[in-house]
């Protein structure tokens, strides 16, 4: 199972610079960022805290830190064209030298929406929108020209040159329901992500594994990945909307060693509950110990 780290990009570039830099030096395998312009406005949170884009933090990132594999922990959609997603994803693959994973969702967060006038369409239109915009991700980055004639995106022998250094260059899609998206993940995803403590990613691993069946797909053809909240050492908190795990090194490894078990291949450990400067790097030591030891 690889383990990979998520810092904020609600911090400065410096920070998320060193988190980056000492996951790589120390046997980390992968850096995620997300892609939000703002925070979501949970409790306690200011409305003005500062983010950074993550377009340009992977292309910074993998320029910069070497070895781990540097990924994107969505794209939303419907913030930016698929045409230009496939250009800029082959461009950051180039930077890293084949170590970019392009992972992508449909979009969500409505306050990013209504500030920046993005439409953010109902559910339906909004999942249609993105299988089209998967169906082009797929002809541009694998293979020489692309026409498509759909209900949002239309492109007349489309071209991404230079190609990814990968091929193909995986793609990642970030997805939590079962009767829709998770069908979406195996027809066209290398990759799949959720948010999720073990129980819940048993139980939607199995969906996909059904979608996977009905759509002719091998289910070993996608690699799951998975996040949660980790506290290394110290009170977990009990108002938090996303699943949290640990309090103990004891409970940290158990909840691990399941992750391990139920066959994850990928998981990622945001830093938000991991402190800062010296604290966090020694957190993040103790999670490395902890994964190499079970």
């Amino acid at each position: 199972m690889r383990l990979s780290i998520w810092p904020s990009a609600a911090q400065p570039y410096a920070d998320m610079l060193e988190v980056a830099r000492h996951a790589a030096g120390t046997g980390w395998d992968g850096v995620w960022v997300a892609d939000h312009f703002m925070p979501n406005l949970p409790a306690g949170v200011r409305p003005d805290t500062p983010v950074l884009e993550a377009g340009s933090l992977v292309a910074a990132l993998g320029a910069a830190v070497p070895r781990v594999r540097v990924g994107t922990l969505v794209y939303g959609n419907t913030y930016r064209h698929p045409a230009v997603v496939a250009n800029m994803a082959a461009t950051v693959d180039h930077i890293t030298g084949g170590r970019f994973v392009l992972g992508v969702g449909a979009g969500w967060q409505v306050n990013e929406h209504e500030q920046y006038g993005i439409e953010l369409p109902p559910v339906k239109q909004l999942l249609d929108r993105f299988v089209e915009a998967l169906q082009v991700l797929h002809g541009l980055l694998r293979t020489p020209a692309t026409t498509f004639h759909g209900d949002y995106y239309q492109l007349t022998d489309a071209v991404c040159e230079p190609k990814p250094v990968q091929d193909p260059l995986p793609i990642m899609i970030g997805a939590k329901g079962e009767k829709r998206m998770l069908r979406v993940v195996a027809e066209y995803a290398d990759q799949w992500n959720t948010w999720g403590l073990p129980e819940l990613i048993t139980h939607k691993s199995r969906v996909l594994d059904e979608h996977c069946a009905t759509v002719g797909r091998d289910p070993k053809a996608i690699a799951r990945t998975a996040q949660a909240l980790v506290v290394v050492d110290g009170p977990v908190p009990g108002d938090l909307t996303a699943p949290v795990y640990g309090g103990t090194l004891a409970k940290v490894a158990q909840t691990v060693e399941a992750y391990r078990e139920l066959g994850l291949d990928e998981l990622i450990i945001p830093d938000g509950l991991l402190g800062t400067g010296p604290a966090r790097l020694r957190a993040l030591d103790t999670i490395l110990k902890i994964t190499k030891n079970i």
